[in-house]
């Protein structure tokens, strides 16, 4: 299929003229504009890249934790174009590259929550949290200058026809389980995925606490992640009869029954060799089954994690002092 624009051509938007300077996916170029700045044109024949549009124009001016919509190509006005800021990184090559420290997981968190915080005020569920749509830039004083939320193209409301069609959404490593067993799902759908990504940012190394031993594509693929969700934070509450279908509460079965006993890893059984207790406090109040029982995100901001004495090492002989440390 030939591409949608070639290498040098110049697009006019509303605002500049932009410069392709470079393809990065098949739906994805580099640019510059007048000013010789690195930006990022969108374009795609699909309803995302309009919806995209649409809630970046409701939301941006309402947090600096979402990647930025700058302008609209003009011409040539087919195929629709849009022209988003352009950041370093992603948080997936970020944390592969060079594992988090606790106050940097901190900051990226709560820039993630202050975004997911305005969506989900408006009753918007972001549906694809995973660390590959954070962007980053990197500072000069600062590990991170800049961390937004990207990705916006399937962002819908908790009334939209995809939720109350129960639409499949996500990756599946980072799909809350009322998601995976289609019984519908709503804002708390992003707060789960929210934690599985912070589990992963916290062990590092690009671990993935769901990921399971049959690769993507085996018909028990999303089975086996849900045995592991059971595996981590299960059993699955009684409370499920209540949202669930006899057919949904029987696969539940199942998935309970296929983990015996002696191979339940509860998470709250990790020890602090792993993982500190501030770290596991805030995942298990984050890492509910029921997604009635999490938290919302404006709550999570609110919690005593994001001011916890943090220990950090100074000196060269490797002492030791606790600090309350409240990230920006």
């Amino acid at each position: 299929m030939a591409a949608l624009f070639r290498l040098g051509q110049l697009l006019k938007g509303k605002a500049s003229t932009y410069t392709i300077t470079k393809q990065l996916h098949e739906s994805i170029w580099l640019a510059t504009n007048q000013c010789d700045q690195t930006v990022v044109i969108k374009s795609v024949r699909h309803f995302r890249l309009e919806n995209e549009r649409d809630v970046l124009k409701r939301f941006q001016s309402r947090t600096s934790s979402l990647r930025p919509l700058i302008d609209e190509i003009e011409d040539p006005s087919d195929p629709p174009a849009l022209v988003l800021k352009y950041l370093d990184d992603d948080l997936l090559n970020s944390s592969a590259a060079q594992r988090l420290t606790t106050l940097e997981i901190k900051h990226v968190a709560k820039k993630i929550l202050d975004a997911l915080s305005v969506l989900h005020e408006d009753g918007y569920v972001h549906t694809d949290i995973k660390p590959d749509n954070v962007l980053v830039n990197h500072g000069q004083h600062t590990r991170f200058a800049d961390v937004e939320l990207a990705d916006c193209g399937n962002t819908v409301h908790v009334d939209s026809i995809f939720a109350k069609d129960r639409d499949i959404i996500g990756a599946p490593i980072w799909r809350s389980p009322e998601a995976q067993l289609q019984i519908g799902w709503g804002t708390p759908t992003d707060i789960w995925s929210f934690g599985t990504m912070l589990i992963t940012l916290i062990w590092g190394g690009n671990w993935f606490i769901f990921k399971p031993d049959v690769p993507a594509g085996h018909e028990e693929y999303e089975l086996k992640i849900l045995m592991r969700q059971h595996q981590f934070f299960g059993p699955f509450p009684l409370s499920y009869k209540e949202i669930a279908d006899n057919e949904t509460l029987g696969i539940l079965a199942h998935v309970m029954h296929g983990v015996p006993r002696e191979k339940m890893k509860p998470f709250a059984r990790i020890t602090e060799q792993e993982i500190s207790k501030e770290n596991k406090a805030f995942i298990l109040k984050i890492m509910k089954l029921d997604p009635r029982d999490r938290p919302t995100a404006k709550e999570l901001l609110q919690d005593e994690w994001f001011t916890i004495a943090v220990l950090f090492e100074t000196g060269a002989l490797g002492r030791f002092k606790y600090a309350i440390v409240e990230p920006k």
